[in-house]
């Protein structure tokens, strides 16, 4: 076992009725982040996720010198930006936005900025983002002097970055794209950027950046699909809002799907990048109905889930919620579109096929993708593998099935450091 940390999920005694308030989403916070390191004034974030890749950010940002405030428990950030320095040294724990965002902007920096970070980050591809940079002239070295593909690596900071156009192949992660579209604005001829892989997972992710940097004053055209413009020019600072992460409410609504009753989440957006606003229709197909009325989005459900096949190339973040939901469900679910998933914190689609089957379940890999056919699961000790949404992924199915105990269910802390509280307080059992 991974780690020999216990919590045995808690199952429902009766049909739900809670209102969950959700933190606000990481995607967004991280994103929020580096722009305000690179803006031309102060930023103000507001309603920011407190989390470990949250302080792994700003740890990462105070490190390459700018000044960084924590209040109201971290969802207030004041971010004073600085001409960015080196030498400097970056943790990137296990966190994708990180160890892919962080070094476009140590590319700016005036000196060599060596980024690692935990066993498996380790293994988790780099080596587009690092590519790309190589291509519009920066110097990255690995510490073997092999070709820079994964952590750890030194991004040898002159100042500043040229720009111009590079191709990367962004099949295994959309986050190559995003981490050169942030900086791109303080790159001296902005950047172009192609993509030119087959498949452009987590096409909603690129939008979300694509908005931040509008929304900071950014111009960027993206009329060409898999094709990119960021101008050169200023960010500007002031006050940014962060949504609640949309995607780290899935399993409070799946939870009235699998134990029956209502699960009410306030503050959900009418419009939003996040890939988690297709959680109200993928829950409707699997048995349940949504609503959303002055701003609360509210999910009802029978304790009956109905199997489901889907594409989720555009939310593959919200696969193992689905997949704890098809777990439960009697009959056959194909979840298509999630190959990306291999390179997740873990190799997400082997876990999932792993623990539905520990679970007393069937489960295989297809090539983009799982066959799961649920019904008649059995409690058992479910690993997590270092990864919070395995830990999200076991509370679901723990919910319906007796006996289902959590290994390691801390690692939720990535993105949501009070979990099994906040499972408590929606069973009504804290």
């Amino acid at each position: 076992m991974l780690s020999t940390d216990v919590w045995p999920a808690p199952t429902a005694s009766g049909p739900l009725d809670a209102t969950v308030l959700v933190p606000g989403s990481k995607s967004l916070t991280n994103r929020a982040l580096p722009l305000a390191a690179l803006a031309a004034e102060p930023t103000t974030i507001r309603g920011a996720l407190r989390s470990r890749d949250a302080d792994l950010m700003i740890a990462a940002l105070r490190a390459l010198g700018t000044e960084v405030e924590v209040a109201d428990g971290g969802a207030t950030l004041q971010v004073t930006p600085a001409p960015l320095r080196g030498p400097a040294e970056i943790d990137c724990g296990l966190a994708g936005t990180v160890m892919r965002f962080v070094p476009a902007l140590a590319a700016l920096a005036d000196g060599p900025v060596r980024l690692d970070g935990d066993d498996g980050a380790r293994v988790r591809p780099m080596g587009p983002v690092l590519a790309g940079l190589a291509r519009l002239g920066v110097r990255v070295s690995s510490d073997d002097g092999a070709d820079p593909r994964h952590l750890p690596v030194t991004v040898h900071g002159v100042g500043s970055v040229v720009g111009g156009e590079v191709e990367i192949d962004a099949s295994s992660s959309s986050q190559f794209v995003s981490g050169l579209l942030l900086a791109a604005p303080r790159f001296e001829a902005g950047l172009t950027l192609h993509h030119v892989g087959e498949v452009l997972p987590s096409q909603p992710h690129i939008d979300m950046t694509i908005a931040v940097l509008r929304e900071r004053g950014v111009s960027v055209d993206d009329v060409a699909p898999g094709k990119w413009r960021v101008e050169p020019g200023p960010i500007s600072g002031g006050e940014v809002v962060v949504e609640p992460d949309l995607s780290n409410a899935g399993p409070f609504l799946a939870a009235a799907l699998a134990a029956g009753g209502t699960v009410r989440v306030p503050h959900w957006p009418t419009s939003t990048t996040q890939p988690g606003a297709l959680l109200p229709e993928l829950l409707g197909l699997m048995g349940g109905t949504a609503d959303l009325t002055d701003g609360v989005l509210t999910v009802t459900g029978t304790g009956r889930v109905q199997p489901i096949t889907v594409d989720l190339g555009l939310a593959g973040e919200l696969a193992p919620t689905i997949a704890a939901l098809a777990a439960l469900a009697p009959g056959e679910s194909r979840l298509t579109g999630i190959a990306h998933l291999r390179g997740h914190e873990t190799d997400r689609l082997a876990a999932l096929v792993t623990e539905i089957r520990r679970l007393g379940g069937e489960a295989e890999e297809l090539p983009d993708g799982l066959v799961i056919r649920g019904g008649d699961l059995r409690g058992a000790a479910v690993e997590t593998y270092h990864d919070h949404r395995m830990a999200t992924f076991a509370a679901v199915v723990g919910l319906a099935v007796a006996g289902v105990d959590i290994i390691d269910v801390a690692t939720t802390s990535k993105t949501l450091p009070d979990f099994p509280q906040m499972w408590a307080e929606m069973l009504g059992t804290h």
